[in-house]
């Protein structure tokens, strides 16, 4: 199973495939779509767009993993990144890739087992479940592999309890 994982924003929108066999976590490819902030906002969420559409065409995992939004301060931000993120539910949706969504502490728990953790320990999990020599970067990139770790770990506990009676 090869999972797209992806950390939604408008200025940069993190990205990691993560291979999925045997228990093992393989990172593939990873990588940021950035937009400058002087461009027009319908023009990077275009670009977002294209980018998107490009790696699933590219790549073709077998699902996308997306962080659900979470805001509690800036609106206007809450606004634009959630139209970030519809862009690229559709670049998703036109693969007709299924979607899966997961909170930050969703994220932390799968990662570190600790949904309190902090973002420098998942960072670190992260990389130490793929096995990378540095934590990746931009912090967005590592935050899309993480998610992409957390999918591998729900879809093998649906897969390992789906036929229990």
């Amino acid at each position: 199973m090869v999972i797209l994982g992806i950390d939604p924003g408008y200025a940069i929108v993190g990205w990691g495939l993560v291979e999925y066999r045997n228990n093992t976590y393989k990172p593939l490819r990873y990588g940021a779509v950035t937009t400058d902030a002087d461009m027009d906002f319908n023009q990077r969420l275009k670009v977002i767009f294209d980018d998107m559409s490009e790696i699933i065409s590219r790549f073709k995992p077998d699902a996308v993993a997306i962080e659900k939004l979470y805001f509690t301060t800036n609106q206007k931000t809450a606004i634009m990144v959630a139209e970030a993120r519809g862009v690229i539910l559709l670049a998703a949706k036109q693969a007709s890739l299924p979607i899966y969504e997961y909170t930050p502490l969703q994220v932390k728990t799968a990662v570190t087992g600790y949904g309190k953790a902090k973002k420098p320990q998942v960072m670190e999990m992260t990389r130490r479940l793929l096995k990378l020599p540095e934590v990746p970067k931009p912090d967005d990139t590592a935050d899309a592999l993480a998610i992409a770790i957390t999918h591998c770990q729900s879809a093998n506990s649906i897969r390992n309890t789906q036929f229990t009676i």
